[in-house]
């Protein structure tokens, strides 16, 4: 399995784009900035798309995934998400005032795109990859999601802060290989995080405490703006475990 960061920054800047991963070519997690990095193709080969959370740099570029896309599908996109989140995409985005509702739209004899709840802790597979979605604690209802499927497990939580019920399901990822966790403002932004639900690398540093595995632990998220003091402020909390700034273009592989 090949998982492909298109964007994984917090905020937009040359060089950065909002939170979209690709798993395979089929499956994007997240609808952030990264998708406009994609060929017509690539994209026209998107047949699901998870959605973490309602926030504009997680969905903001579904409704052009969809419009640019509109003439080459044979089945609709399904968009994966809790309810609270679809709930939100379809008052605040698929409106009509911001997007077209694409539910409504037909695209060659079907829906352009067809929505599925997610519960959390049910298991999606698709074509031998499962995603499933865990709570994680936000300024609004967000999920991480476990990703299986080839040689190992990875967890991704792209938006959260300190979680409780968070860890207990990632430690029971017996094969876990990569955590992707966010780390959105420095320290110094501390009241900053716990207004809007992020971390900083005190906090990071807490919640890693609480990892039971020998994953590699991947950060993502970073404000463009705080990224070279959140990578002076991590480096000095090190504690013998491997971690690592992803940047737009990296791929991992299971």
């Amino acid at each position: 399995m090949r998982f492909r960061v298109l964007g994984c920054a917090g905020s937009i800047a040359e060089g950065g784009h909002t939170t979209s991963f690709l798993v395979d070519d089929d499956i994007a997690i997240d609808a952030g900035t990264g998708l406009g990095t994609l060929s017509l193709d690539a994209l026209a080969a998107i047949d699901h798309v998870f959605l973490s959370h309602s926030h504009v740099d997680h969905v903001g570029l579904l409704p052009m995934l969809v419009d640019s896309t509109l003439g080459r599908r044979r089945e609709p996109i399904v968009v994966h998400a809790a309810q609270p989140t679809l709930e939100a995409v379809s008052a605040h985005v698929f409106n009509w005032k911001i997007s077209p509702d694409f539910r409504d739209i037909d695209a060659q004899g079907h829906p352009a795109v067809r929505f599925s709840v997610l519960e959390p802790g049910r298991p999606v597979r698709l074509g031998g990859r499962t995603l499933t979605a865990i709570p994680v604690e936000h300024s609004v209802p967000t999920v991480a999601y476990r990703v299986d499927g080839g040689d190992g497990s990875l967890v991704v939580a792209s938006d959260m802060t300190v979680s409780d019920a968070f860890w207990p399901a990632v430690n029971a990822v017996a094969d876990l290989r990569y955590l992707l966790i966010e780390t959105a403002f420095q320290d110094a932004r501390l009241d900053l995080c716990r207004l809007s639900g992020h971390l900083c690398p005190s906090l990071l540093d807490r919640e890693l405490r609480r990892l039971e595995r020998p994953a590699e632990v991947c950060i993502v998220h970073m404000k463009a703006s705080a990224a070279a003091q959140i990578r002076r402020e991590i480096a000095a909390l090190e504690r013998g475990r491997a971690i690592r700034f992803l940047a737009d273009g990296d791929v991992l592989t299971l």
